[in-house]
């Protein structure tokens, strides 16, 4: 009788453990300031025996945007942020032409890799499970222009995002994997300068 109340005690006593839900994700990632790190991409064509695989470096900073540094097969630096798609060229930063899909892709990618779960809900059903440390959310595509472009999306991280992996309605599939990056608090300047319209 003494060990069963003992045990309740100790259960009474241990607070009850909380599932990890998208607020809490959300504040996670939405937490450092700048987000460093290298990038590998495979393209899985349906075509293609073998993927297409292009590696850079990215820069994502909050209120800013995404620096995404395309390093192989061939180097072209271009930025994302709330004006949509610039590329580097000889002349600068050109914004390139925003067709409806690319510009929603660009908005949904930033929402992705900011934690923005607010945005993402108005075109997705999400659904998360695991925990801080080892997590992984589904999308499932509510908007019509984007349920033709992907079936769904699955990211995959812990304290950052990881791992992207779209699966598109024709087949393709695009993975994305972001294994060591960093967070920081501030840009460097020739980060700075790069965002600086």
């Amino acid at each position: 009788m003494l060990r069963r109340a003992l045990v309740l005690c100790a259960l009474l006593a241990t607070p009850l453990a909380q599932a990890f839900d998208l607020q809490q994700l959300a504040s996670q990632l939405g937490r450092p300031g700048v987000i460093r790190g290298e990038f590998i991409q495979e393209k899985h064509l349906r075509a293609l025996p073998q993927p297409l695989t292009s590696k850079g470096r990215f820069i994502l900073a909050k209120e800013h945007g995404l620096l995404w540094l395309l390093q192989t097969p061939l180097r072209q630096d271009y930025r994302i942020d709330g004006q949509g798609i610039a590329r580097r060229d000889a002349n600068g930063w050109q914004l390139m032409p925003q067709r409806t899909a690319s510009a929603q892709q660009n908005r949904l990618f930033l929402a992705v890799l900011e934690g923005d779960s607010s945005g993402l809900q108005r075109d997705f059903e999400l659904s998360l499970r695991g925990s801080e440390d080892d997590w992984q959310l589904t999308l499932s595509p509510r908007a019509v222009l984007l349920q033709q472009i992907f079936s769904r999306i699955e990211i995959a991280g812990g304290a950052l995002v990881q791992r992207i992996e779209l699966y598109e309605t024709q087949g393709d599939r695009t993975v994305l994997r972001m294994p060591q990056s960093q967070a920081s608090d501030t840009l460097s300047d020739t980060e700075r300068s790069d965002f600086a319209h």
